[in-house]
């Protein structure tokens, strides 16, 4: 796993990226949340699609719900970044579509996007 911090409109984004699987259940999104926060400071997480379980991206599992759960609750941002044209899903991309819409979660094509939205502003 590798973490660069990059500060963009006075909010500082923790960039992670990493070849192996970092999610793949609720415990393990915990585990990251946390190790990421302690070792950055930072409340805002752009992580790679590949570092994410397969199964988050079938929404019939619940498995994103409960991950993205999390997230909101601890207060910290995620934008997942990376290629979805393999998910033909309308309803994920449906959900990816309102996902974006509002100011926790997103997903992005790269890092550099996924960077600016978690920067912006949450008004």
């Amino acid at each position: 796993m590798k973490t660069e911090v990059i500060k963009k409109n006075n909010t500082e984004v923790a960039v992670v990226s990493s070849g192996e699987l970092l999610i793949t259940d609720v415990q393990s999104a915990l585990d990251l949340m946390m190790t990421v926060k302690y070792e950055t400071g930072c409340t805002n997480i752009a992580l790679n699609k590949e570092a994410v379980g397969k199964d988050f991206f079938v929404l019939s599992s619940c498995l994103a719900g409960e991950i993205l759960q999390k997230f909101v609750n601890y207060g910290i941002r995620l934008a997942v970044y990376g290629d979805f044209s393999a998910y033909t899903s309308k309803p994920l991309k449906d959900f990816m579509y309102e996902c974006n819409r509002g100011k926790d979660i997103y997903f992005q094509p790269t890092a550099a996007l996924a960077v600016d939205k978690l920067s912006e502003s949450r008004e």
